[in-house]
């Protein structure tokens, strides 16, 4: 895999860049964009052109895309807080979805503070605590449980005529997968100005204009694409389902397929297709608003902007509609970067992963790095050049199912203890099948479907010894490893969620 990134004109740029900031004195701004459940395949960019991302695409036309970045667990908390702290999510202490990061873990936020920034968060963060000023290191925050009540305070929403069809209250695993999945296609009952996107993108830029003039650290975090996929009245008819085939299914998928999704005829499969793009497409519109007021109050020569997804999405591969599993599509996420004057524009197609985002950001910012840092800086990439040390692997894990992943650029390996009735809703026929390895040649098989792990002993030992090797230097209790244990058995003991919410 390689970079597209040219070096020497970068170089003199990055040169550039520093001695304007020297003169005037200004630290750098930081603004993190998030989106929840944003498959990396679902961009134009990416080259789907199906997806309508213009804001997006202007952004990584602009800066820096990283094209093969992986998450490294494919759930919502875990993967935040383990990019917050810059620690894999078993030393984070955050594996599955309800735990709270503890709130003496030192974390991304904490760092730019102490830096002398202004730090705030508007948004969906999984603190799944309440929210105070300071928490985390946020200065100002309004997180998702009070953005409601903030937004019903600052007036009533235009009322939706009764003869346009909405969507019915989100009641996931109550309802019918494709009610609660959106299959019908149905826009939320608000019109774009009322919508919570749009409140968020609208408190962001009040929160600009008002720290304009000091630095700032702002995280912005949507809920969309998350399902049911809401977008505004107005985006109802923007896209249409029949455009969009469900991917193949085939009987190897028959075991894995979770008992909601068993039921889903086509045109059902199509309309929830259909509803993820447009949501999408109105999570990109949000984003819009929040780096045009970047631009029209002159702070985007002298902002770093982040954007990321916490996980990626399954849309009908492997017959499932969610994340919470290996294959691809639910672990591969955007990952762009724009940094004007410091950075160059391209394409980084070598493996990154989501721990290494907090220390790209405080290495660019010259912020302190965090006391434990279990990924690495991309700014060698960032100036046209290779690091030191290039991943040839990535790792996830999901440990709500006892399992994880790892996938080099030819392989995709899974491992699942297969000993845990996982509580995620997602249960298949077998909900507890025993120990299971999966093992997919991505040259032959890119849609992860012929499993050659008996075939391939060699390669799924040493897939094996990487899981293993990961675990042992990023697990808070790789020292209490009993030593009579096989590397599967190993595994095994690795994958138990441990949680202090357990």
């Amino acid at each position: 895999m390689s970079s597209t990134l040219p070096r020497r004109s970068l170089i003199t740029g990055l040169a550039a860049a520093s001695a304007a900031i020297s003169r005037n004195g200004r630290k750098p701004n930081f603004v993190f964009l998030i989106a929840d459940d944003h498959a990396g395949y679902v961009l134009g960019c990416d080259g789907d052109r199906q997806a309508h991302t213009p804001n997006l695409d202007r952004l990584a036309g602009e800066g820096v895309r990283f094209a093969a970045h992986y998450c490294n667990s494919p759930v919502c908390t875990p993967s935040r807080q383990s990019f917050l702290t810059g620690q894999m999510p078993s030393m984070a202490g955050v594996t599955v979805l309800r735990t709270p990061l503890s709130e003496d873990k030192p974390t991304l936020a904490r760092q730019l503070k102490q830096a002398g920034y202004h730090t705030a968060v508007f948004g969906k963060m999984h603190f799944n605590r309440p929210s105070r000023p300071g928490l985390h290191g946020f200065d100002t925050l309004l997180l998702e449980t009070g953005i409601a009540p903030a937004q019903a305070a600052e007036g009533k929403p235009r009322t939706v005529p009764p003869e346009i069809r909405t969507k019915p209250r989100w009641q996931p695993f109550r309802d019918p997968a494709r009610i609660w999945l959106n299959a019908d296609k149905l826009p939320y009952p608000a019109y774009d100005d009322d919508m919570k996107g749009t409140y968020i993108a609208r408190k962001a830029c009040q929160f600009l204009q008002e720290r304009k003039d000091d630095p700032f650290a702002l995280w912005v975090s949507f809920q969309e694409p998350h399902s049911p996929f809401d977008f505004p009245v107005e985006d109802r008819a923007q896209v249409d389902p029949a455009r969009f085939p469900a991917p193949r299914v085939g009987p190897e998928d028959a075991w894995q397929i979770p008992l909601i999704f068993r039921d889903l005829p086509e045109a059902a499969k199509q309309g929830i297709i259909a509803a993820y793009y447009t949501s999408v497409s109105f999570l990109d519109r949000n984003i819009g608003r929040v780096l045009d007021r970047l631009r029209r109050l002159n702070l985007e020569q002298n902002t770093l902007v982040v954007y990321l997804a916490d996980h990626g999405y399954s849309l009908g591969h492997h017959g499932r509609f969610e994340k919470h599993c290996g294959y691809d599509p639910a672990l591969r996420v955007p990952l762009i970067l724009r940094f004007p004057g410091r950075l160059r524009r391209g394409v980084v197609r070598d493996f990154t992963e989501s721990i290494d985002v907090a220390p790209t950001i405080l290495d660019l910012l010259g912020a302190e790095p965090l006391p434990i840092q279990h990924g690495q800086s991309l700014r060698p990439y960032l100036e046209g050049r290779r690091p030191e040390a290039r991943r040839d692997h990535v790792f996830s894990q999901y440990l709500e199912n006892e399992e994880a992943f790892i996938r080099t650029d030819r392989y995709k390996f899974i491992f699942c203890s297969g000993r845990r009735k996982r509580t995620d809703g997602y249960l298949i026929e077998n909900p507890t099948p025993g120990r299971y390895i999966r093992l997919y040649d991505l040259r032959k098989d890119p849609g992860e479907f012929t499993d050659i792990a008996r075939r391939e002993p060699e390669v799924v030992a040493q897939m094996e010894k990487l899981l293993l090797d990961r675990f042992l230097r990023t697990h808070p209790e790789a020292q209490q490893l009993p030593r009579e244990l096989s590397v599967e058995e190993s595994i095994e003991w690795f994958v138990r969620p441990r949680d202090a919410s357990l």
